[in-house]
């Protein structure tokens, strides 16, 4: 009983807190921390393994609060666990404090950005992935509202955890029947949700939330659990548990408690011990992430006379980095054998992840391998990142290291038609904002600039083709990010063609068949389009005889290549034209597929030549 006493006033010291610091706040969502502070209580109390002074202990137990909304809940948490002192609660939501919102690693105890619901159970697969992987000992835990669990990566999430028989898995299913506007999908009907996690291949156990017994034995099952199945705990729970006026009422989703309603609600809660804390448990020992390591050993050679293309280039060099560093993983989503990263596969085996056809629980496993040091390489069709992009987005928020290629980039893949080219992904990942772009031509290229993802820590995006292109760079030539190419120059250069990727060979073709007609034009490569090498074409716009450079890329027009070169230079007078994808394609063979988009060689010379009469009268 005195145990139960001791638990008790624990999750009433919860409770007070969240209420609290939201009123302090002006803003947040109390009663949904509420539902879930008995469930908190006694995993921290009890079960929790973890070392406060190195979030980043490989053996330490991980908690992700999937439904971010409850940050107060976290951050109550981990302050009753003595990581700060309690008077910091009240900073929540203020500007410039690390209690934010919704977590971001601001606070390092959050092991990724949460908020936008649906995601925490893959971030939590791919943290419990790893624990398997490489035999670490630490438990991972997942706390869902029931209202995220209508998103349907949630159970691309299940899917992959039963799959990859992640029983140090546990999910915390708070049930507590209220979403934000109305009663959720099945309201307190727990059988619903035992039926589609077990369905899903789950160890699954149905409780009342709020009863400290029924929670206390869930998690001993759940963490004595060796099925080689995922468990899930469903916790019918009440919202505003624990205050008669706000407990199980409706239109209370996201509101702080007036300054009134607080006091009578203190009132209700009673004598609260401030001073109580929770005794975690301590990791056996500690172990943090290795440093990123550089991978820019790459032996691969190409033979100058022959072509390649870019994706099994890719997978290649993929390949040997892994043999090179062995914080390297490989993800792919069932594209393998396109994609080319089947050559990882058959290297290095352990640390490839198979994701299948789910893009988007393959980008938040991505989130939770780079939380513990691991460097994710997660590789598709660049046409299919964009059903990811949320994910991708929530990554950067919360500042994973993700290296991202996408294949089949552009109209030039040809017959696949319209819905297999990757035609926005330059603007996709180009509008997030510390994020590296890269679109390398060759074989060369593409060597170099993969060994330079592994050092950016971050997010960086890579464009691979499908078609092969002729080796354009010696091995000696060195590439960067931010850097290009200026492949033809001279000082009788009347404008300049900027190009990447497959556009680049049809500069080139432009450009000899405009030196024919005695009409020079500077050739660059800008292989790097975020960060885009400003001084290069700020050099090639003053040292050309118009003024003028043409943006030609495999990709719209909205958000690509021409929109970095204005940018760049800050465009206000036109120097800048471009030549990109205008309408959505057909299939055909590269090449009329080119010339229909309006950027292949005779387009370019075209605009060209209209460009110096223009400029001319």
């Amino acid at each position: 009983m005195k145990v139960q006493k001791d638990l008790i006033e624990k999750a009433k010291l919860i409770r007070k807190y969240c209420m609290i610091s939201t009123t302090e706040a002006g803003s947040g969502h109390p009663t949904s921390c509420m539902s879930a502070a008995d469930l908190g209580t006694v995993l921290f109390d009890k079960y929790f393994t973890y070392d406060i002074k190195n979030p980043l202990n490989l053996y330490n137990d991980r908690f992700v609060l999937s439904k971010g909304h409850a940050a107060p809940l976290l951050y109550s948490l981990f302050a009753v666990a003595g990581a700060y002192p309690l008077k910091e609660l009240k900073t929540l939501r203020k500007f410039g404090s690390r209690l934010e919102g919704h977590p971001t690693p601001k606070y390092p105890y959050a092991e990724a950005a949460t908020g936008s619901l649906g995601q925490g159970l893959s971030v939590g697969a791919g943290l419990a992935l790893i624990g398997k992987r490489e035999k670490l000992p630490f438990k991972t835990y997942v706390l869902l509202g029931d209202g995220e669990l209508a998103e349907g990566q949630v159970w691309e999430a299940a899917n992959f955890a039963s799959y990859n028989r992640l029983d140090n898995l546990i999910a915390i299913a708070d049930i507590n029947r209220l979403g934000q506007s109305q009663e959720t999908m099945f309201g307190h009907h727990v059988d619903e949700y035992i039926n589609r996690f077990t369905s899903f291949g789950f160890e699954a156990i149905a409780i009342d939330g709020n009863n400290l017994f029924e929670v206390d034995n869930a998690y001993r099952l759940a963490t004595k659990n060796k099925t080689g199945k995922p468990f899930v705990i469903i916790a019918k729970t009440f919202k505003g548990k624990g205050i008669s006026f706000l407990e199980d009422k409706d239109g209370w989703h996201g509101k702080p408690l007036k300054k009134d309603d607080l006091e009578k609600a203190l009132e209700e809660l009673g004598e609260v011990n401030d001073k109580l804390r929770f005794e975690l448990n301590k990791p056996v020992k500690k172990l943090l992430p290795r440093g990123v390591k550089s991978s820019k050993s790459v032996k691969l050679s190409f033979e100058k006379d022959k072509a390649y293309a870019t994706r099994e280039v890719y997978g290649q060099v993929l390949s040997e980095m892994g043999g090179i560093n062995q914080e390297i993983y490989a993800l792919d989503a069932e594209v393998k054998n396109s994609t080319f990263s089947q050559e990882f596969l058959k290297a290095h085996p352990g640390r490839f992840v198979e994701c299948y056809i789910a893009e988007q629980n393959m980008a938040s496993v991505a989130v939770g391998l780079s939380r513990v040091g691991k460097i994710p390489f997660m590789s598709t069709f660049a046409a299919f990142l964009t059903r990811a992009y949320d994910q991708v987005r929530m990554a950067a928020v919360g500042r994973a290291n993700l290296k991202i290629v996408g294949s089949h980039a552009g109209v030039s893949i040809g017959e696949d038609g319209p819905s297999q080219m990757g035609l926005e992904d330059i603007a996709m990942f180009g509008a997030i904002p510390e994020t590296v772009v890269l679109h390398p031509s060759d074989a060369v290229s593409t060597k170099k600039l993969l060994p330079l993802m592994t050092e950016h820590v971050g997010i960086s995006y890579l464009r691979t083709l499908r078609p092969k292109t002729p080796v354009l760079y010696e091995e000696k030539e060195n590439f960067g990010i931010g850097g290009s190419k200026v492949l033809r120059k001279s000082s009788k250069d009347v404008l300049t063609i900027a190009a990447m990727g497959i556009t680049v060979f049809e500069a080139l073709k432009a450009y000899e068949e405009l030196k024919k007609e005695k009409i020079l034009v500077r050739v660059i490569d800008c292989y790097s389009v975020k960060p885009i090498d400003k001084k290069t074409l700020e050099n090639a716009l003053s040292e050309t005889k118009e003024k003028v450079i043409v943006t030609v890329e495999d990709h719209f027009a909205h958000g690509g290549l021409g929109d970095f070169v204005r940018e760049a230079l800050g465009d206000e007078e036109g120097n800048v034209y471009k030549l990109a994808v205008d309408k959505i394609s057909q299939s055909g063979k590269s090449e009329e597929l080119l010339d229909a988009a309006g950027i292949s060689a005779k387009h370019i010379i075209a605009k060209v030549k209209s460009l110096i009469y223009t400029q001319r009268i």
